[in-house]
């Protein structure tokens, strides 16, 4: 009977420890987790901010094929939410506020047994172009059973820090191979272009720095439409006078199409008119960096069709799209216009 006792009281002291040991554990966790991801701000954002795209990044998914992702109507935005079910039990998550481009705070719900855990994301924007994204998690007023948890399974950081990390390193692939994307789409047959006046400066450089040069000259001659109230009567364009691919040369002007001839005051702006003409069209969604790509599909449709390109006719580009309003370079469109003679009709 001593013994039982002694074995009681041991037991009883073993517990009263074990709970002391509990109860002083943390009230509180954060787990935070940054990333590096060379895209701009507005494009991870635009990925982040909307829960139907969790799942393709999620490290819990990638390891849990049996977990359940339900989406309601609304995934997008302040009030969207997903919800899941999985080996752990069943969650919710919704958004309860965001600053375009910049953070998002979220509320993350567990089972009964689990408080509400706050989710936050920031996007700080570096100066080569890449964005510093931070994610994280924290909760406090811990309950009992909670604390007992994490005291011998380890730390919320411990349990997952590492999926935080998986999770980040896949956003990055996703919104890096997302930006990559293109498409090149060449008329099935030839189209009128309607000309028009238009504003423009001129240069020749090499044809590898052709972007960067198209990008410097091009605002100016915008600007000058716009601090002179002059209406484009369209999108802005690049007119090639000569593309040379062997010799890495190209000479071009920068322009924007007015609604009719203006005289200008500035020596370096001046005014051209286009004379409607019969084109080979294509357009291109995505980065500059594969105009090579869509003027080589027009190319080799003007070949394979038996057109002969106008030697004496425009070649040009048309940007559908700003690049400074279009962080996603796979959202931006350009068309190319080469013009090609008429096709002589048979005589029966």
């Amino acid at each position: 009977m001593k013994a039982f006792k002694y074995i009681f009281f041991l037991l009883l002291i073993a517990i009263i420890a074990l709970s002391i040991y509990i109860a002083v554990q943390p009230n509180s966790y954060n787990v935070s987790r940054t990333r590096t991801i060379n895209a701009p701000a507005a494009v991870i954002y635009d990925n982040v901010i909307d829960f139907k795209n969790w799942e393709s990044w999620s490290s819990w998914a990638e390891k849990e094929e049996s977990l359940k992702i339900m989406l309601p109507e609304n995934t997008n935005g302040v009030g969207g939410s997903y919800s899941w079910e999985g080996d752990d039990g069943i969650g919710t998550m919704r958004t309860i506020a965001a600053s375009p481009y910049t953070s998002i705070t979220q509320e993350m719900e567990l089972d009964e047994d689990y408080p509400k855990s706050n989710v936050s994301w920031t996007f700080a924007p570096n100066a080569e172009g890449t964005t510093d994204v931070t994610w994280a998690i924290s909760g406090d007023n811990l309950p009992f059973m909670f604390k007992a948890y994490t005291a011998f399974s380890g730390s919320m950081d411990e349990q997952i820090g590492s999926d935080y990390e998986r999770s980040l390193e896949k956003l990055d692939s996703i919104v890096v191979t997302a930006m990559k994307k293109y498409s090149v789409t060449t008329d099935s047959e030839t189209t009128s272009h309607s000309g028009g006046y238009y504003l423009y400066n001129t240069t020749s450089t090499k044809l590898s720095d052709y972007v960067s040069k198209m990008q410097e000259m091009l605002p100016t001659v915008m600007a000058y439409a716009k601090t002179n109230n002059i209406t484009m009567a369209g999108a802005p364009f690049i007119l090639y006078h000569k593309r040379d691919v062997e010799n890495n040369a190209v000479m071009f002007s920068s322009a924007v199409p007015t609604t009719a001839k203006v005289i200008t005051t500035e020596t370096d702006i001046l005014t051209g008119q286009l004379i409607p003409f019969t084109a080979v069209k294509t357009t291109l969604k995505g980065d500059y960096s594969n105009l090579k790509a869509a003027w080589d599909s027009t190319f080799k449709f003007i070949e394979a069709n038996g057109l002969k390109p106008d030697e004496n006719g425009p070649m040009l580009e048309s940007y559908l799209n700003n690049p400074l309003n279009t962080p996603n370079p796979a959202n931006l469109v350009t068309e190319i216009y080469i013009a090609v003679k008429e096709q002589e009709q048979e005589i029966e």
